[in-house]
């Protein structure tokens, strides 16, 4: 499967999810922690790649994450 970039990111997500789990006062590694254990197997890498674009992420994955963050998946896909 080929993944796109969107204007050079492969998510548009990741300064939300980053916005979102710096508001939470949480690690990237506290976060991936925490979606491991709403079954997501990630690592803190793969969190660092999502906050700067570089890694796509599935729409299991953000829906966990937005729980996870107490925000909704749509304020995760909004824009400025």
């Amino acid at each position: 499967m080929k993944i796109y970039d969107y204007q050079g990111k492969k998510n548009i997500s990741g300064e939300r999810i980053r916005e979102a789990r710096l508001k939470r006062r949480l690690t990237q590694a506290d976060f991936a922690a925490q979606l491991q254990v709403a079954g997501i197997m990630i690592e803190r890498d793969s969190i660092s790649r999502i906050e700067i674009g570089t890694r796509f992420v599935a729409d299991f994955e953000l829906m966990a994450m937005a729980k996870v963050l107490n925000v909704s998946v749509e304020w995760l896909l909004s824009e400025e």
